[in-house]
């Protein structure tokens, strides 16, 4: 009997043993993420409880998915954008006055939010992979970049009263058998915007690339060793270049999905949300060091910044010292999760 259960025990720890540090900080990331949600149900309920608590989640995090997914990508190949927020801005009050002050047509914002996005990626690519200038630098000063063209687009905040835009913003998309009765004994139906399913099939086109492509993988090895990729006849420059790029087109994907979930244009949009980007990807297992990350992981890592937050709010710890604390909190204790892979790497 002893001897079954030393075999079971050996082959678990094997098993362990044998997962690569992408996948390892994958599980430890999805376990976090499902412990704390469970917690929260049991021990603050309320809320918790209800199915569309889950979807709100998604709904106020649909923009921050698809930032986060891109901020993934630059950090596998090694390197760092933070000017995300600042063209998330961007984006949002450039389509805002196109759509209300100009009469505009909703196909055509789209495209601006997507110009812009690739604008960025692309003059910042150039700077970081061809002229091989830090990327810290190059996206700061992009980041001050869009939010001083912001403020010169317009100063003040203001609603957007586009009819089609409107609409788009009220869609809804039912989810079937998972609503709640509310106070008054009404059954209510549960929902996400539209911005989430977009976010949602960016999180699956972006995990296939990375999976399944031969683009993919470059991003993967130029990120864990430059020498070693380019010995393996990979064209570092053009990867790291495509990196920024592809976040610069999230960024602008992200900035309209904002668009939609707030549906006005503030120069005080998204401030911050570079950093819960960079937050989430940590949290979801990307290395700053580059070569490791999962976009599942990316997703996950939303979701339990999210929840973290939903929690403290939910125990009457609402002020913003409290909010950042805990987000302190969370970021160290993933920071020591993958200093201890690395370690685990290293033997």
């Amino acid at each position: 009997m002893s001897n079954n259960k030393t075999k079971a025990s050996g082959s678990f720890l094997d098993k362990l043993n044998n997962l690569t540090d992408t996948n390892l900080l994958l599980t430890i990331t999805i376990v976090i993420f499902f412990l704390m949600y469970i917690g929260a149900m049991i021990f603050q309920g309320g809320g918790f409880l209800k199915p569309q608590n889950f979807f709100n989640l998604l709904n106020a995090n649909g923009a921050l998915i698809v930032l986060a997914c891109g901020l993934s990508l630059v950090m596998i190949t090694g390197g760092i954008d933070i000017s995300v927020g600042g063209v998330t801005a961007l984006v949002s009050m450039c389509c805002a006055v196109y759509l209300d002050h100009m009469g505009g047509n909703l196909f055509v914002s789209i495209l601006i939010a997507l110009a812009i996005g690739l604008a960025f990626g692309a003059f910042q690519g150039f700077l970081v992979a061809v002229l091989d200038i830090q990327p810290f630098i190059v996206t700061l000063a992009g980041m001050f970049f869009a939010r001083g063209m912001t403020t010169i687009v317009n100063t003040s905040p203001f609603n957007v009263a586009h009819e089609g835009f409107n609409a788009l913003k009220m869609t809804r998309v039912i989810i079937p058998g998972m609503g709640s009765a509310n106070r008054k004994g009404d059954y209510i139906d549960a929902y996400v915007e539209i911005g989430v399913i977009v976010a949602l099939l960016v999180v699956l086109v972006m995990f296939c690339l990375l999976r399944w492509t031969k683009l993919g993988r470059s991003f993967y090895a130029v990120g864990g060793n430059r020498q070693s990729a380019l010995m393996l006849g990979i064209n570092v420059t053009k990867t790291r270049f495509l990196s920024h790029l592809f976040c610069g087109l999230l960024a602008g994907i992200g900035g309209y999905i904002y668009f939609l979930h707030v549906g006005s244009g503030s120069p005080s949009h998204a401030m911050g949300a570079e950093m819960d980007a960079i937050a989430s990807s940590i949290i979801g297992g990307t290395m700053l060091t580059g070569g490791v990350g999962n976009i599942a992981g990316t997703l996950f890592g939303v979701m339990s910044l999210g929840t973290i937050l939903l929690i403290v709010s939910s125990a009457g710890l609402g002020e913003a010292w409290w909010v950042g604390i805990t987000r302190a909190a969370m970021l160290c204790l993933f920071l020591v999760i993958q200093s201890v892979v690395m370690s685990r790497k290293k033997k």
